[in-house]
């Protein structure tokens, strides 16, 4: 029994690997039902010296699984009659065995059971076949006047039944699409000794069989879709009336979506490419680009989008249109999160445009982001007992850290000039001051440069050198806090004070 739970297997496996074989059309016996009737002799193996030949009829139900490879597995079900006979039984029966009076026997058996089998196909003509399964088998041994032997109408004795196996090899000749002629040669044995009513020896009773019949087939000659594959061999059995199919019977699917052409709306997919139930390929966002050549996947609805399904962005400054409060930045000028150029100091002027970058926050500017003086606001007007002084700003006066003077510094000192040539003998201290960044060494250098580019252009002007003070104060004496940026601008500045009046 080893030997044939390892045939089993076998053809499992050999079946597998032909189900595996996708590149096949369905074998021709595939998803079809056979009914087989069969008649032929057979011969025993029995505890009798001499055993005869007799007859056997069979008919069976099978149907075969679909397969696309050259053989197939198929199940079976059967009804099987069957003789046996002998003569000269043994004479040393033990165990209170009763023995044959005429020393003949003859035995008839009505087997019910099933089994699985493989089948081959050459050139869909010829199939060779294996065969194996289990039966109940049930038998009635008589001698030679037909009278019930002894050990079978003993009470105390066996059943009447046994379960048994059997195993056939034959072939089936195709002679006409729906029916095949057919020869087998099979071999049974019971899972008892007593087909010949007594159990004698090592090995149970066996009987081998020689049969040849007809079989006729259910599906090999049909199409129920009209479309020109049977359906033995068709894959897609119920395709629509008038949808071209390939050689599988399937309906066409020229760019291999898994969409049939028939239903795609998108007919030349590239390979590879995830597809919805129409056949086109998928576009998550819905942008109009699909997925597999969106760039930006995930643009927010009804947003318009470039060839790569990214937001436009008319003005190239890497804000999109759609968030974009300033569409229309001029090429080169960076932005902030709104798409609108930089204006660091906030007086309206973008920075690539604004040559006094720091301007303090109120301060109303010109076009190029300086303030705008009014000169009479800058004329200092010294009275007798009056102490006055003027305060410019270091980030819209000086260039940037350094102590070189703008432009805009010489109309805020227009005043000054005046007053100084009013009265050449008053005594006035320049003093620069910083905000805290930095070392105190380098804010003391830098305020005094900034104090003494004062005095070398008011000395420019007329003013006696001898009437100016230079002193630096560096981050001394600040008059706001230095922990915000609008307090840190304030401190850097240049103050000029009236220190004395000579009439």
């Amino acid at each position: 029994m080893k030997i044939v739970y390892l045939l089993i297997l076998m053809l499992f496996g050999v079946a597998q690997s032909d189900m595996m074989a996708q590149q096949k059309p369905n074998n021709a016996m595939s998803n079809v039902i056979g009914v087989t009737a069969e008649g032929g002799v057979t011969s025993a193996f029995t505890d009798y010296k001499t055993n005869k030949l007799n007859f056997t009829a069979k008919g069976s139900l099978e149907y075969y699984i679909p397969s696309r490879g050259m053989g197939n597995i198929g199940l079976r079900i059967f009804y099987q009659q069957a003789l046996i006979s002998g003569q000269d039984g043994p004479t040393d029966l033990l165990n209170g065995q009763k023995p044959n009076p005429t020393h003949k026997f003859t035995t008839k058996m009505d087997m019910y059971g099933g089994g699985i089998f493989y089948t081959l196909s050459i050139n869909d003509v010829v199939y060779p076949f294996v065969d194996f399964g289990i039966h109940q088998l049930w038998f009635y041994p008589k001698d030679a006047n037909e009278t019930d032997l002894p050990n079978y109408t003993d009470p105390n004795g066996y059943r009447h039944h046994m379960l048994a196996y059997h195993g056939d090899v034959g072939a089936r000749i195709m002679v006409s699409k729906g029916m095949s002629f057919n020869v087998s040669a099979g071999l049974i044995t019971g899972a008892k000794d007593y087909l010949d009513d007594i159990q004698h020896g090592s090995s149970n009773d066996m009987l081998i069989t020689a049969t040849a019949g007809l079989s006729y087939y259910f599906g090999r000659t049909s199409d129920s879709d009209g479309d020109g594959v049977l359906d033995s061999r068709d894959m897609c059995p119920k395709t629509p009336e008038g949808v071209k199919v390939d050689e599988f019977g399937c309906p066409l699917d020229s760019d291999g979506d898994g969409v049939p052409d028939y239903l795609d709306k998108c007919a030349n997919t590239p390979t590879g490419v995830k597809v919805d139930a129409d056949g086109c390929p998928l576009d998550f966002d819905r942008d109009g680009v699909p997925d597999y050549l969106d760039k930006c996947s995930n643009t927010p609805a009804g947003v318009k989008v470039d060839e790569n399904g990214c937001p436009l962005d008319s003005d190239k400054d890497g804000i999109p249109d759609y968030l974009d409060r300033c569409p229309n930045t001029p090429a080169g000028f960076k932005v902030d999160q709104d798409g609108c150029p930089l204006d660091s100091d906030g007086d309206g002027v973008p920075d690539n445009l604004d040559k006094c970058p720091n301007t303090p926050k109120g301060v109303q500017v010109d076009s190029e982001g300086c303030p705008i003086k009014n000169e009479k606001d800058t004329v200092v007007i010294i009275e007798p007992g009056e102490i006055e002084s003027l305060v410019l700003s270091g980030d819209t006066n000086f260039e940037f850290n350094k102590s070189k003077l703008l432009p805009n510094a010489y109309d805020a000192l227009k005043g000054l000039v005046v007053t100084i040539d009013k009265h050449p003998k008053y005594k006035w201290e320049v003093g620069g001051y910083t905000d805290k960044v930095g070392s105190a060494s380098y804010n003391k250098k830098l305020s005094k440069e900034r104090a003494k580019a004062i005095v070398d252009y008011l000395v420019s002007q007329g003013a006696n050198r001898n009437n100016l003070k230079i002193v630096g104060y560096g981050k001394d004496k600040p008059i706001a806090t230095n922990e915000t940026v609008e307090g840190r601008s304030m401190n850097r500045r240049v103050e000029i004070k009236l220190l004395t009046k000579v009439n």
